[in-house]
């Protein structure tokens, strides 16, 4: 008997108060036509209603599309969710406390589904002590509906863990790009390997049903063993999407190089502008060390990739994302997830094993909001709640953190012959007395005597035993009137307090290999 269904049928399998998990990284692996075809019910029905809608990355386009699709009143109760930044409309109804909204680590939702598969009790870590997704803070809920309690702490040989527990299936929805006849699926174009398996694991094992959305069909038994990434015996029903559906990225029908199937000649990576973004760039490019394994996260932080392209040293150190690549150059914007000629893609799931047991070496993220308790926000700002992603888990457990930002946002500054001068000042500080919301908990930190430094263009920050610490300074700049008047809290001035490095307040620098041989 036939697997493959249409859309209709397939968006008409989701019942009224079902738990609907949906594979997704972006819009790569989302399945698009399936949500699409359920939207359209519920408008044009009134059903499904009431649904508990699951996933773990960010789901959407910054638009109409993904998990806006089920962004309505009525339709969704639910949700619990690494990330709600790329669907405006399901953040929206966060926003306007219209839901119940947990939004938890990306990487324990990732996984999530191995423990809800294996019959475990939840996922069992430290990730997440100390923010806000601790029960002792507000266990990950975001809205005043969200009253369960998903994350709990408990003992284990007398030391504290947190428990985020299991939550019921009844339908995945898993996309990939190939089924043959018997529902055996393979992924060779999309831009990662994803956590479809476990997913489908999961459903399968707690009596639930999976619904795969595919590109293209083959005839059974066609598909190579090893390229079969989820077995058809777990998949219930199959089908098949528009390609404008089914697109590799946001932005991507298909490029062969972000799969992995090809490889591309790469430009040299256009340098950095040279201003303050490059400045804070090449301080936190000195705290690279050769061989390390390293996370670069969006916005500031992706500009040390560059540098080292710049300065010639990429190939002394292992560039990763949480998606499972390894090597070659992330990909960004609506391309964010995948990685241009990549040496090895494993599964996001795996990646976050990794990551977890404390396999990075560096991570340089985002710096949008700290407090004199080197805590760090990036998840919650006023009433617009986004979520943490992969954040909590990759700040908490690699063995050094690098902030990366500037010290205020819309400072006008000039930088010439070496020294940084402050021409019109910033309207919103960055440095405050305490986070609106505790995306890195400052005190674990502390606790595990973990290396964390805020860098931005005017100074560095470092957390140490006795607290925020200010141990260095742009040249050009006064203490007080640059720097101290624009923190709200009064930092440690260290006794040895030093000026950045000049020479990278320069056009050109050349010095980071030096650094990174030290």
């Amino acid at each position: 008997m036939s697997k493959v269904i249409s859309l209709e049928q397939a968006a008409d399998l989701i019942k009224d108060g079902d738990s609907v998990a949906w594979s997704t990284v972006g819009m790569s692996y989302f399945p698009e036509a399936v949500a699409d075809k359920l939207e359209q019910r519920f408008l044009a029905t009134g059903h499904p209603q009431n649904l508990t809608l699951i996933h773990d990355c960010g789901c959407g386009d910054g638009k109409d599309a993904g998990m806006s699709h089920l962004a309505h009143p009525g339709l969704v109760k639910r949700l619990i969710s690494g990330h709600t930044g790329q669907a405006p409309k399901m953040a929206g109804l966060v926003s306007q406390d219209a839901i119940e909204a947990y939004l938890l680590p990306q990487g324990v939702l990732t996984t999530m589904w191995r423990q809800i598969a294996g019959n475990k009790p939840g996922v069992i870590t430290k990730v997440g002590m100390g923010t806000y997704v601790d029960p002792l803070v507000s266990g990950g809920k975001v809205t005043s509906l969200a009253t369960e309690d998903l994350v709990k702490r408990i003992q284990i040989e007398e030391e504290e863990w947190l428990l985020y527990k299991t939550f019921p299936l009844d339908v995945v929805v898993i996309r990939a790009t190939t089924a043959d006849e018997n529902g055996n699926l393979s992924v060779e174009e999309e831009a990662m390997l994803a956590e479809i398996l476990p997913m489908a694991q999961a459903a399968r094992n707690r009596g639930g049903i999976v619904i795969a959305q595919v590109k293209y069909l083959a005839e059974a038994k066609t598909l190579a063993p090893k390229d079969v990434k989820v077995p058809g015996v777990i998949v219930d029903y199959v089908t098949v999407a528009p390609p404008e559906q089914h697109m590799q990225t946001i932005v991507t029908d298909y490029n062969p190089a972000l799969a992995g199937n090809s490889r591309v000649p790469l430009n040299a990576i256009p340098p950095v502008k040279f201003g303050e973004r490059k400045v804070i760039a090449r301080r936190a490019a000195m705290e690279l060390k050769a061989n390390a394994i390293v996370n670069l996260g969006i916005g500031m932080p992706d500009g040390v990739a560059s540098i080292a392209a710049e300065e010639n040293v990429a190939d002394k150190f292992m560039l990763t994302t949480e998606l499972g690549t390894y090597g070659g150059i992330p990909a960004s914007g609506g391309d964010f997830g995948a990685a241009w000629n990549p040496e090895a893609i494993i599964e996001h799931e795996a990646q976050f094993d990794f990551y977890d047991g404390g396999g990075l070496d560096i991570a340089f993220l985002g710096l949008a909001q700290a407090d004199q308790s080197g805590n760090l926000n990036v998840s919650k700002f006023g009433p617009k709640v986004v979520g943490p992603g992969g954040f909590i888990n990759i700040s908490q457990s690699a063995k050094k953190i690098v902030f990366c930002g500037t010290l205020v946002n819309g400072a006008k500054l000039a930088i010439k012959d070496g020294q940084l001068t402050v021409l019109e000042e910033g309207r919103t500080r960055k440095f405050v007395k305490q986070v609106d919301h505790i995306t890195f908990s400052g005190e674990f930190a502390q606790a595990n005597n973990k290396p964390v430094l805020f860098i931005t263009e005017r100074c560095v920050l470092e957390l140490r035993p006795e607290g925020m610490v200010l141990t260095e300074i742009a040249p050009g700049l006064d203490l007080e009137k640059d720097v101290l008047s624009m923190i709200d809290f009064t930092p440690i001035i260290a006794d040895d307090l030093k000026t950045m490095p000049q020479e990278i307040f320069q056009e050109v620098w050349g010095g980071l290999n030096a650094y990174m041989n030290v």
